[in-house]
């Protein structure tokens, strides 16, 4: 799967699982929210993620451009 691709459901569940943690139990989880929104925006300007770079210490995920093989390639 790709790297973007994976950013993006870990944004989506984390801002959902925030979003329903502040309803049930606190609303201090929206703090949550709200850095989670801060990163992807500022990742938008910087290209600096902290989840990507955590992912790809884990091995996780291809990369979004350079290694995938195009068709017709050995």
């Amino acid at each position: 799967m790709k790297m973007h691709m994976l950013i993006r459901r870990f944004a989506g569940a984390f801002i959902l699982v925030s979003l329903v943690l502040a309803h049930y139990h606190s609303p201090y989880w929206l703090w949550f929210t709200a850095f989670v929104g801060f990163n992807l925006l500022q990742s938008s300007f910087t290209n600096f993620c902290p989840l990507e770079m955590i992912l790809k210490k884990m091995g996780v995920g291809g990369s979004c451009c350079g290694d995938e093989k195009k068709p017709g390639d050995s």
